[in-house]
């Protein structure tokens, strides 16, 4: 009743493969969680919502990122995570050296720009860049400023 039939060997065969497949595609699952990018999104629409000048500071668990007017995507090893902005366009500062960088980081507009139009344009110049936005490589924290200078209302974001 116990025994061991002799035509049972494929049946042992097939169980070991699928134990082996299941071995398999655990090892291949990821050990953490993908980035937060709704967090890191509900940061910046936090900034990007007040009404007066505003600047916060979000830690990034991603290896890089990708920043857009209205998107937001992070990437480690564990995976890619993307969040859309309820509150934009917002202006991804340049990768090169721009003067929005140091608005960014607490110089105000005035003291960085000649006039407001030349603030505007390189507002403008910066959002259009960003529709194209390529990967960048992530080793601090986010930042968000909202600032604003004789009518030219913006959110600048930078890794």
């Amino acid at each position: 009743m116990f025994d061991v039939t002799v035509d049972a060997w494929y049946g042992w065969i097939g169980l070991s493969l699928a134990g082996v497949a299941l071995l398999g595609a655990t090892a291949g699952l990821p050990t953490e969680p993908p980035p937060d990018a709704a967090a890191v999104g509900a940061t910046v629409d936090r900034v990007a919502a007040t009404e007066y000048a505003a600047t916060a500071e979000h830690p990034l668990d991603a290896d890089s990122i990708r920043l857009g007017t209205r998107r937001i995507a992070l990437r480690s090893e564990a995976g890619t995570a993307h969040a859309s902005l309820a509150f934009g366009p917002v202006t991804p500062v340049p990768v090169s050296e721009s003067p929005l960088r140091d608005v960014l980081h607490g110089t105000p507009p005035d003291r960085v720009y000649d006039s407001p139009d030349a603030f505007r344009q390189a507002v403008v110049g910066a959002r259009a860049t960003a529709s194209d936005a390529p990967w960048r490589e992530v080793d601090r924290t986010l930042l968000v400023r909202r600032t604003t200078w004789e009518g030219v209302d913006v959110v600048l974001v930078d890794a």
